[in-house]
């Protein structure tokens, strides 16, 4: 099963569609980053992407650290 959530950006509608396990995280992510509700401009879709980058790099550092203790 999918389901298809929807953003407007610049004026422009957009619509994806996930499965239904990971929905209620991206809903929730989305609503963090995005007015889910109206328009958004695309300085605020950079900053997210920005954003959510930053957070992948810092799990990735984690990871490394966790993995470089293990190996020991």
């Amino acid at each position: 099963m999918s389901k298809k959530l929807g953003l407007n950006i610049a004026g422009r509608r957009f619509d994806v569609d996930i499965d239904d396990g990971f929905a209620p995280f991206l809903e929730q992510q989305m609503r963090k980053d995005f007015n889910v509700d109206g328009n958004n401009d695309l300085k605020v879709l950079l900053q997210a992407y920005v954003r959510k980058n930053h957070e992948l790099y810092l799990q990735e550092q984690k990871i490394e650290e966790i993995t470089q203790k293990l190996e020991f």
